[in-house]
Parts: structure tokens; C-alpha cells; sequence
């Protein structure tokens, strides 16, 4: 290391906890965890302003030369110190100022992105060696002491909006079939489209959707990875939801490429459709200064994949999310930088693989004006 030439300065996205016995440094843009002593707060602390290593030797004289000069090496491939107009001090800089309301309480969102997944043919082996000895917790909660209840029947089954919860299902097996680009709009628009809008007094025009957004905020961006569409190039498109169309970001979408896009989950492959859902959180930001906030931006993800995964069942199509996925390489593509905007979960379709699942229901019409329809005439072909 260069003393004279050298500036360093002690990362903003960093924090320290203990371990146990151990003290442990982690910067969590870079998610790079390593232990360190209590005389490593004092060297931190000491480049909490731009300074030379020449500075530090002459501070730190209780240590040898090159013994502070090694240590600084270390936080410096740790990535605890960064150098001045280094690319790491940049993004850095840039973290600290676009997320200054939710820091350190958001460092959640840089420390759990591009974590490492177990290939799907040794995961059984795996998660049964990382299973705990006990039993697993039960799913239902009983309080012994209390006084039970009886509720009511439900609603019959027959309805079609219940028919169509009772079927969803996350799916892992498709045909070879394509999808159709008519039924690829109406997933775009019944989920992501803006419908119409509220006026507030305070917050002005704000777009409603179908599905709830904290605020009305509204952080959600939709990114689609046409595979195999009828009617659509394949490719990477961004998709406007108040104005309906799509936008081509990038030629030749791969099955390899969503496969490595979904932590190698093989069923990928054989999806047609990949929708990228991506958050814009300066949106959020705006209002809610808290770092709770961004629980918010998580729960309407989960808001708008619901809803998305309804709309395919009602579709005839075979819907599935994941949010085990590659951020960098997702976000690299995509042409979004990870701080202002990024990736946070994903959802896809295929064609069912057997025709008898196939068939979908027609939009505006009911589930027995259809079965009438079929006793009359042959088999509806769906949408898709």
C-alpha cells in the first residue's frame, strides 16, 4: 500500500456485533463479514475522515510500522476501509445518501441479496442434514382453556371467485406450450395496471390498483421475461402500468438465463413467462422515513403476487414465485442500479401439462354460462 497516494475512509455500510465471544465487522453492501479485536473500533473510528496510512502509523504508536500497515491492508480486502474514488467508495456513498432514512435498520436489504442456494438435486440431502433433531412447530395454534366456537358453513364452492382460490396452486411442471400474448396482457393488467386514481389533499393524484399498497405509494415495478409467448419476440421488456405497454430493454431472453436469474431452480426452464417485480423505494421513501417502511415494500410485493397468482389460475394457467434469486445478475440486466431500485421477487407461468387443466375461464363470463357453453358446443380453448 502506497502511504503517500492512499486515502481511506472507514465504511459507511458497516456494522459490528458480537458473536459470542467475537467481535464481528460486516459491510453489508459488499455482505462481507470479518472478526476483529476492540483496537479495531480504534482504527475504524480513526478513519472516520479521509487519512493517509503515513497518518495512521503516526497515531497508532503503541503498534510497529508495519504492523498498522498490514492491519489496514486486511480492512482494506475486507472492505472495512475503502480507498478514495474507488468504484466500492462510490456505491458506497450512494447507499449512505439514498438510504439515510433507513440506515442501519435497512442494511437487511444489501446484506441478504445473492445469497448462495443449494442446486435442487442434492437440496433433499441437504435440508434433511440442516433439519433440527425436534419435531417441527405445529401449523395451528390451540388455546386449551378457551371456549370453542362453532362458526357458520362457508360460502358454497360453487362461485367461481372461490373456485378459483380453491384451485391456485404453486406450480412446477408445465407443457410445451406456449402462452399466449393476449393472456400475457391480461396478467399485466389486472395485476400491475393502474385502474384509476385517488385525490388526496396532501399527497396529491395517487394510482389505485387492485391489490393494497402501503400509502398508496405504490413501489412495485414489473419486468417481463417473455420465454415463450405467442405473439412477443422473446426478450426483456419493462412493462408501463398506467399506459399499458411494453417497453423492449433487452433481445433474446434465454431459458438459461431465467434458470440462473432463479438460483438454478430447474423448473424454471420450462416456464414461458418470468415477471421480475422490482421495487422503486425513494417512492416509499418519500413519505415513510422509518425503516419500517420497508416492510411495506416487501408486503406489497407479496400483495401483488397474490393477486397474480389468482389471476393465472383464473387464466388456465399454471402460476409459481420464487424469491430465491440472483439480484446482481437480475439488476445488472435490467439496467437498475440495486439502490434506488431493486429486485425483490419473482413469479412465472407456463400451460399446465395436461390438456384437461388447460382450459381457462373466459373473462366476463361465469363458470356455468361456460359449462353450458361446453355441453353445446365442443371443448373452449381458453385463453392462452
Amino acid at each position: 500500500m502506497a502511504e503517500r497516494a492512499t486515502q481511506l475512509r472507514r465504511a459507511s455500510s458497516l456494522i459490528a456485533y458480537w458473536e459470542n465471544s467475537r467481535l464481528l465487522f460486516r459491510n453489508f453492501s459488499k455482505r462481507l463479514t470479518v472478526s476483529g479485536r476492540p483496537i479495531t473500533c480504534e482504527i475504524l473510528d480513526f478513519f472516520s475522515e479521509w487519512r493517509t496510512p503515513r497518518q495512521a502509523t503516526s497515531h497508532f504508536t503503541d503498534y510497529t510500522r508495519q504492523s498498522v500497515r498490514s492491519a489496514l491492508s486486511q480492512l482494506v480486502k475486507r472492505g472495512l476501509l475503502l480507498a478514495k474514488d474507488s468504484p466500492e467508495a462510490a456505491q458506497d456513498r450512494r447507499i449512505a445518501k439514498e438510504w439515510s432514512q433507513w440506515l442501519p435498520e435497512g442494511g437487511f436489504h444489501f446484506s441478504t441479496k445473492d445469497a448462495i442456494y443449494v442446486r435442487s438435486r442434492s437440496r433433499v440431502r441437504w435440508l434433511k442434514s440442516r433439519l433440527p433433531k425436534r419435531p417441527a412447530p405445529k401449523f395451528f395454534k390451540v388455546f386449551k382453556a378457551a371456549k370453542k366456537i362453532a362458526l357458520p358453513a362457508a360460502i358454497s364452492p360453487n362461485s367461481e371467485f372461490v373456485q378459483v382460490l380453491l384451485r391456485r396452486r404453486t406450480h412446477r411442471k408445465f407443457s410445451d406450450r406456449e402462452v399466449s400474448v393476449e393472456a400475457i396482457s391480461q396478467l399485466l393488467s389486472l395485476v400491475w395496471s393502474v385502474t384509476g386514481y385517488l385525490n388526496s389533499p396532501v399527497f396529491g393524484k395517487l394510482p389505485h390498483k387492485t391489490s393494497p399498497s402501503g400509502g398508496a405509494r405504490h413501489p412495485g415495478e414489473v419486468y417481463l421475461m417473455a420465454l415463450r409467448v405467442k405473439g412477443l419476440r422473446s426478450g426483456l421488456y419493462h412493462y408501463h402500468p398506467g399506459r399499458r405497454y411494453l417497453e423492449l430493454i433487452r433481445a433474446n431472453a434465454t431459458r438459461d438465463k431465467a434458470w440462473r436469474y432463479c438460483a438454478k431452480q430447474d423448473y424454471v426452464k420450462n416456464a414461458s413467462a418470468l415477471f421480475l417485480m422490482t421495487a422503486v423505494f425513494p417512492r416509499t421513501m418519500w413519505k415513510y422515513h422509518h425503516a419500517r417502511a420497508y416492510r411495506v415494500v416487501l408486503l406489497d410485493a407479496g400483495h401483488l403476487c397474490q393477486t397474480f397468482c389468482l389471476v393465472a389460475t383464473w387464466l388456465g394457467l399454471a402460476p409459481f414465485c420464487t424469491a430465491a434469486l440472483k439480484d446482481t445478475l437480475i439488476e445488472k440486466d435490467l439496467g437498475i442500479d440495486g439502490i434506488r431500485e431493486s429486485v425483490v421477487y419473482a413469479a412465472g407461468v407456463g400451460v399446465p401439462p395436461t390438456s384437461r387443466t388447460v382450459t381457462a375461464l373466459a373473462p366476463g363470463r361465469s363458470q356455468s354460462s361456460q359449462k353450458r357453453d361446453r355441453r353445446a358446443k365442443s371443448p373452449s380453448k381458453g385463453v392462452i
